[in-house]
């Protein structure tokens, strides 16, 4: 089969297609072919040497895709055919034209989203569900602050926390994509990071309370910031370190206010975890998709063997939602 590997850390343009061997579904596996992968900021920091897989893991990046089910390995338990259209959350091995993947790890593809779209679900609505509401307890009412408003990430955060009660605050870093989350995602505090403080926004969009709840990608560079951003008793989540890995954390401003400060990552959790998360997916995200309060977003779809040229893109931050491969 076909597949991507990183010839050495760098740019896009390390990005190889190979001929490889197909992967070999083991106990409690099933194979996918793949029709399309997404593209996520972990892939990026892979490719550039940051972020090396999980033991065991594939070596391919791509930490989500969709597909059909080719075959199985032993002691499957959840009841799949041949054939079904699924999406699968990846510890990696995506950029490939099949991968095998614990059936934990698997779903049937929401009605109404055609096979391609679904690659850009699984990862993103995993991640958001289990830290916005298995870990922040987000409730109706709050307020919730998305750093990022436009990427996947962003625009899976902003439209399941409308939909269940709850007020959002947004950041972006142009006038284009500030109204984007407006117009389109309906944020009810949307910010140019560029051009305005975001602290100072949030509180005066809650009466000088702050967030409840705050999910980050950016990490060390606004970690001061976030916390002054957050109100008594609110709960910052990093998901992700794109503004760094250190800083000092006053913990006299953390203990006034009561509140925490919440790290997590979704690629090294056990199977079984991922499972107990891919099942909230489907009870409680699939039905907003079915019934269109949630619309995935895709901005540009590149086959497998312009991977490097996608990557390109999706550095560039042009993108408004998805950047997904073809096979």
């Amino acid at each position: 089969m076909k597949a991507v590997f990183i010839a050495e850390p760098g740019g896009p343009d390390v990005l190889q297609v190979r001929e490889v061997d197909a992967p070999a579904p083991g106990p409690g596996e099933v194979l996918i072919d793949v029709v399309a992968a997404g593209i996520n900021r972990a892939d990026v920091q892979q490719r550039r040497g940051f972020y090396p897989p999980p033991p065991g893991a594939s070596e391919i990046p791509g930490l989500e895709v969709s597909g059909r089910i080719a075959g199985f390995g032993p002691d499957v338990a959840r009841p799949f055919s041949a054939g079904d259209k699924v999406v699968a959350l990846l510890s990696g091995g995506g950029y490939a034209e099949q991968v095998a993947v614990p059936a934990e790890q698997v779903l049937r593809i929401p009605e109404g989203v055609d096979l391609v779209t679904a690659a850009g679900l699984p990862e993103t609505a995993a991640t958001v569900y289990s830290n916005l509401f298995m870990t922040a307890q987000l409730q109706p009412g709050e307020l919730l602050l998305v750093h990022g408003a436009t990427g996947g990430i962003g625009t899976m955060a902003i439209q399941l926390a409308k939909a269940y009660g709850a007020r959002v605050a947004a950041t972006a870093g142009t006038e284009e994509k500030v109204s984007t989350a407006r117009a389109f995602l309906g944020v009810d505090v949307a910010i140019n990071y560029h051009e305005e403080d975001f602290v100072q926004a949030v509180r005066d969009a809650s009466e000088g309370r702050g967030a409840d709840v705050i999910l980050d990608v950016v990490g060390a560079k606004y970690l001061e910031r976030n916390i002054e951003a957050l109100a008594t008793y609110g709960r910052l989540v990093v998901i992700g370190l794109q503004g760094g890995a250190k800083a000092e954390l006053n913990l006299g401003m953390l203990l006034n206010k009561r509140a925490a400060v919440i790290g997590t990552a979704l690629r090294p959790r056990p199977v079984e975890e991922k499972g107990v998360i891919m099942t909230a997916v489907k009870e409680h995200v699939w039905p907003l998709v079915t019934d269109g309060r949630i619309k995935p977003l895709v901005d540009k779809t590149f086959p497998l063997a312009e991977v490097a040229a996608a990557h390109e893109y999706f550095d560039s931050g042009e993108h408004v939602g998805k950047v997904l491969l073809t096979l």
